[in-house]
């Protein structure tokens, strides 16, 4: 996975300096997937390794959250020949009025994909039109745990974290790649310490 986060490091993907977060923490490094939509070659990566892991964990279905998740998850099912189905932020007004786009049976087991977990806050609110749809969710996949308790978060309400990578792990592979200096391993360290979600 090393290769793969230097790249992700080599577009953009992750940035050091600081940065004011959702929650309003200032943060001294800001990941953004939503670059990957503009990088196709790279982007298809991504998908062949959230494909893979799909694969490992077991499911009939991934669902991709909108918008930073859809993507990813058209990605992972076009690599893996995994059929895809995605929770709508608002139901339509007009049409069939459909919370889920794409097909499903009711029993199904489904794998959530999102690009980034923090406080799992967004994974929740996807989640509860699939399971009132009658699908199995007990997994979710990201490419980057930020490690703030977003684990923690979805184990106490039944659900398993999975993910490419933490964000402590990201910062060993580049600073081993030598793209970041070693101190900004410990101040990455630190606010991950200083900063957990209950």
């Amino acid at each position: 996975m090393t290769d793969l986060y230097v790249k992700l490091f080599d577009a953009g993907c992750v940035k050091f300096g600081k940065f004011k977060l959702k929650s309003g923490l200032m943060s001294p490094v800001y990941v953004d997937f939503r670059v990957l939509t503009s990088l196709p070659s790279l982007l298809a990566d991504v998908g062949q390794a959230l494909a893979d892991k799909a694969k490992e964990i077991g499911c009939d279905r991934i669902a991709g959250i909108p918008y930073a998740g859809l993507p990813l998850g058209v990605a992972a099912a076009i690599a893996g020949n995994i059929p895809l189905i995605y929770p709508r932020k608002e139901a339509k007004e007009y049409g069939t009025g459909k919370l889920i786009e794409g097909t499903y049976e009711e029993g199904e087991r489904v794998l959530v994909i999102d690009d980034i977990i923090t406080d799992g806050a967004s994974k929740f609110e996807a989640i509860e039109p699939l399971e009132a749809a009658g699908m199995i969710i007990t997994d979710v996949l990201v490419i980057l745990d930020r490690e703030q308790g977003g684990k923690r978060q979805l184990a106490r309400r039944g659900y398993s974290l999975h993910s490419l990578g933490t964000l402590m792990q990201v910062i060993e592979a580049l600073v081993e790649a030598e793209k970041i200096e070693p101190q900004m391993r410990t101040k990455v360290a630190k606010f991950i310490k200083e900063h957990q979600f209950a």
